[in-house]
């Protein structure tokens, strides 16, 4: 089992601390959410709440994530990096593949795009990009990614895509892998169909691993169900060693959490923030990992 720092609400002022706290410590990864901007008010209710209310208050800080990773990473050695999750579709392929092989040849491959399609309508209008179109555009963005870095020439005919023959360099020196996020029938399909990997949503334990059974029924039908997969979960209700190993043996490889809740509450204070990350490693990570 793997653990994974999820960075959401934290300000950027702490991230570098963090990161390099996280990496002393023995975390496998840090992740980072991704909002390009904040409307004051919404037209799409958000997803993920009972009453359509967003999770997080006005002003909170969203970074580029690649620009974040490209800068943690040359301050960590082990510590890789990953997304919960990056809104593939709201951008253009070509920029998205450049910034993703740059932070890749950057962390001596430690990055893991897990992207998924969004949610908020407002920002895809905002960025000049179809909302309705979404699903299938990431599943070509992601074809024309794993083309585009191979450093090769190539060239895409696709439905909402199409280039002649062209090159994209410097190219990554190691495979990247993609992970896909999202609860929906549609999510979970996409992941097994194209993806190295599945992020969950909050969810209770026995929802992941009901939906991690799922997925696997969908990878033996498009015959993927021997290749590498890994799921990045973030559970709702398992807090202990026991817990995380029944999700382990479920099919669960990585953990994605915020520690300092479990010994401060809500905080806000870096210190506090910090020892957090070094309580938990010794709690759970260390007895996990042994």
């Amino acid at each position: 089992m793997q653990f994974v720092l999820s960075t959401s609400f934290s300000s950027v002022a702490d991230l570098k601390e963090l990161a390099k706290t996280a990496d002393s410590c023995g975390w496998e990864a840090m992740s980072f959410s991704d909002h390009v901007v904040n409307p004051q008010t919404i037209k799409t209710p958000y997803p993920y709440t009972e009453n359509g209310e967003r999770r997080w208050q006005a002003f909170t800080d969203w970074p580029d994530p690649w620009v974040m990773i490209g800068a943690l990473a040359s301050i960590t050695k082990n510590l890789k990096f990953t997304n919960n999750i990056f809104v593939l579709p709201m951008r253009n392929p070509f920029l998205v593949a450049k910034a993703i092989s740059t932070a890749a040849i950057i962390s001596d491959n430690r990055v893991i795009p897990a992207i998924g399609v969004g949610w908020s309508k407002d920002e895809f209008e905002l960025l000049q990009q179809d909302f309705h179109t979404r699903g299938k555009r990431a599943d070509e963005m992601v074809e024309i990614m794993r083309l585009l870095w191979t450093g090769e020439l190539v060239e895409y005919q696709g439905k909402h895509y199409q280039f002649d023959a062209l090159e994209m360099n410097p190219a990554p020196s190691a495979y990247i892998p993609i992970w896909v996020g999202g609860i929906s029938e549609a999510a979970m399909r996409r992941a097994a169909r194209i993806a190295d990997g599945w992020v969950t949503d909050l969810q209770s334990s026995a929802e992941i691993l009901s939906c991690v059974q799922r997925i696997q029924q969908y990878r033996k039908e498009y015959g993927r169900e021997n290749l590498p997969f890994s799921v990045m979960a973030t559970p709702s209700d398992a807090f202990t060693i026991d817990g995380y190993k029944r999700l382990e043996d479920g099919g669960v490889s990585h953990i994605l959490t915020q520690p300092w809740p479990f010994y401060y509450g809500d905080t806000q204070e870096l210190a506090k923030k910090i020892d957090g990350i070094k309580r938990y490693a010794d709690d759970y990570i260390a007895e996990l990992n042994t």
